[in-house]
C-alpha cells in the first residue's frame, strides 16, 4: 500500500515522536541522515527542534510520508534560501524512509513529491542535496534525474580513519 505524503503536517507530540523513532531508527540502520550508529534519540530530538524551528520561522517545509496506520514512515526537509541571489533554488535535508518500507519504491515516492512540493512553491527553480560518499545513494538520486554538480573529498568523518565524500546534487524543476 502507498504511503500518504503530507506537506507541512500539523506538528504535536505524535509527530515530533515518530520523527525521532524514524530518524533514529534510519540511523541505526546505516543511514547517511547526520549520525552514526548507534543514534542516541535525545541527540535526534536536539537535532529535530532546530528544524521545527525552522519551520516556525518559515524558512523551513516538511514533507512527511505516512503508512496505512498514520505512523511516520519517511520524511524530508524542504529549506528555502534566505540569501537573495539564491532564492531560486531550495535545500532537501534528512530524506529518510524507515528500514521497513525500504525496498518498496518509497525513496522514489518521497523524491517525487518532494519535487512537486519544491514545484509549488513559486519562484522554485531546482533543488540541492548533499549525500555521503561511500553509501550508494548518489546512484539513487542520479536514478531520480539528480546530477552531480560537486564533491568535497574526505569531508565528512564518519569515524577515525573512515572520511567519506560530501556529494552536492541538483535537479532542475523546469
Amino acid at each position: 500500500m502507498p504511503l500518504t505524503f503530507i506537506l507541512d503536517p500539523p506538528v504535536d507530540r505524535a509527530l515530533r515522536d515518530g520523527l525521532v523513532t524514524l530518524w533514529t531508527e534510519v540511523s541505526d540502520a546505516g543511514g547517511a541522515v547526520g549520525f552514526v550508529p548507534p543514534a542516541n534519540p535525545d541527540d535526534v530530538r536536539a537535532e529535530l527542534v532546530k528544524h521545527l524551528v525552522s519551520m516556525a520561522e518559515g524558512r523551513t517545509r516538511l514533507l512527511v510520508g505516512v503508512d496505512e496506520e498514520g505512523a511516520v514512515a519517511a520524511a524530508v526537509f524542504l529549506t528555502l534560501n534566505t540569501h537573495r541571489l539564491m532564492r531560486h533554488w531550495l535545500w532537501l535535508y534528512t530524506v529518510m524512509v524507515h528500514p521497513l518500507h525500504q525496498g518498496k519504491g518509497y525513496g522514489r515516492d518521497l523524491m517525487d513529491a518532494a519535487a512537486g512540493a519544491a514545484r509549488g512553491i513559486e519562484g522554485i527553480e531546482a533543488i540541492r542535496l548533499t549525500c555521503r560518499g561511500g553509501t550508494g545513494v548518489d546512484r539513487f538520486y542520479e536514478s531520480c534525474g539528480y546530477k552531480e554538480v560537486g564533491r568535497v573529498p574526505d569531508a565528512i568523518r564518519v569515524a577515525p580513519g573512515d572520511d567519506r565524500d560530501d556529494i552536492t546534487m541538483l535537479l532542475p524543476l523546469h
